[in-house]
């Protein structure tokens, strides 16, 4: 760009030149024709040629300075190009700064070394979805990612609850690098084979994947109903794969009963679409059922929907901050429950080591405002607010947008929610829930 630039006013410069030289010689011819004398049989024909010359030397003089005029015109283009860059590849259009172009010269450099040299004519459309995943890929943010249509489809159905598949909640675990099961879905092919949460997984169809490459190995885990995938887990220190048929899973997100004669227990899977919907016919169902408490149970919930998580919690407290979140500008955002729906029952909540996100968000609500206690083993520590956005040609990604707190202002992330009351024991969560619920029913008589 520089070179350029330097050319063309080294271009402007000799027309400025030529000019000087051609209206000196105009000044002289001028001042020539003051000095003759005519006699009056030579001076119209002397006039004439005058004239001629004249309109030739003006006409000239138009040109020069169109000439000129063009030089500059394309000089302050270059300059505006050699100091901002256009982006129109990606649909958007704006200047970008120098300093800021300077970022992306290296990258448009060598994508023209790869097209230019690569043994074979590589596509275009994977080239832009390599730029763009790497992008998000220098976040080194586990929770951001872009995806490409097929991707992006896969992520809609698994959020839906409709998907063909083996049965697994899958989050990366960047501390061991490798896939992490988060959860296992009951009346599945992975439940019925034995995969366990906390099994990390190193291999799908024989292929090595790392936490990096989860959209893959998902991918790759899915499939045609009726066909079969060797999935390869490791689990303390040994190795197991497993042959696992993808059946066609329509995942409820909620199982409720009554225990212990009146005592309602719900067992949120998955933050879902829907999932707010059918809490709301589970906990409508067990109050007809005169139940005096509820146990609800988010062990294993890997998270989900954070307004779906809001309306859940919205039907158990009264007039109460929820969550607020932060975002990189140090903006607030505060989401309540307002006082029209609260239950007046005590209320005891699961939590292990596997419940995260959106049941975090639960947990933290509902101590918080000491509407109940937790019960069981410390969450998992997911203190970030994910945006998922689908764009219009198909494609989309998730990027992590804030960060959120409990209503007391606790920051959880990497250090998760400590339980009211500890069970270490998973055998024991579920009757030591019962016991404080039923202590609580008797302070009420």
């Amino acid at each position: 760009m520089d070179r350029e630039r330097d050319e063309q006013i080294k271009d402007i410069k000799t027309e400025n030149k030529n000019t000087t030289e051609k209206e000196d010689a105009k000044d002289s011819l001028a001042n020539n024709y003051e000095d003759l004398s005519y006699d009056e049989g030579d001076k119209k024909k002397s006039d004439s040629n005058f004239r001629k010359r004249r309109k030739s030397q003006e006409e000239e003089k138009k040109n020069n300075f169109k000439k000129i005029l063009a030089g500059a015109i394309i000089l302050v283009l270059v300059t505006i190009i050699a100091t901002s860059f256009v982006l129109t590849k990606f649909g958007v259009v704006g200047f970008i700064p120098s300093d800021e172009y300077k970022k992306y010269k290296k990258v448009m450099a060598l994508r023209d070394v790869v097209e230019s040299n690569f043994y074979q004519k590589p596509k275009d459309d994977k080239l832009e979805e390599g730029m763009c995943k790497g992008l998000f890929y220098g976040l080194d943010d586990v929770y951001s990612s872009y995806y490409n249509k097929e991707e992006m489809k896969q992520l809609t159905e698994a959020s839906s609850g409709k998907y063909v598949g083996v049965g697994l909640v899958v989050t990366p675990d960047k501390k061991s690098g490798a896939i992490k099961v988060e959860r296992v879905v009951s009346n599945t092919p992975a439940k019925k084979a034995g995969v366990k949460p906390g099994d990390l997984i190193i291999k799908v169809a024989g292929k090595s994947y790392t936490y990096q490459e989860l959209d893959l190995a998902v991918k790759n885990m899915r499939g045609e109903e009726g066909t079969s995938v060797d999935v390869t887990f490791l689990r303390d220190g040994e190795v197991i794969t497993k042959k696992l048929e993808r059946k066609k899973l329509v995942l409820d997100s909620i199982e409720s009963k009554v225990i212990d004669k009146d005592i309602g227990y719900i067992k949120i899977i998955g933050f879902e679409e829907d999932t707010d919907k059918d809490f709301e016919k589970a906990l409508t169902s067990l109050e007809k059922k005169n139940i005096k408490g509820l146990i609800i149970d988010v062990r294993d919930n890997g998270g989900g929907y954070l307004n779906v998580v809001e309306s859940i919690a919205d039907r158990l407290l009264g007039d109460a901050v929820i969550v607020y979140t932060k975002d990189n500008k140090g903006n607030k955002e505060y989401f309540r429950s307002s006082n029209s729906q609260k239950l007046n029952l005590p209320i005891a909540i699961l939590t292990n080591g596997h419940s995260a996100s959106a049941s975090e968000i639960l947990t933290g609500a509902i101590v918080d405002n000491k509407a109940g206690v937790s019960i069981g083993t410390t969450t998992y520590g997911k203190g970030l607010v994910q945006s998922v956005v689908q764009l219009r040609d198909g494609t989309g990604y998730k990027l992590t947008t804030a960060q959120y707190f409990t209503p007391n202002g606790n920051y959880i992330n990497k250090k998760g929610i400590k339980p009211n009351i500890e069970v270490k024991d998973e055998k024991n969560q579920l009757p030591e829930a019962i016991k404080y619920i039923e202590s609580q029913i008797k302070m009420k008589k």
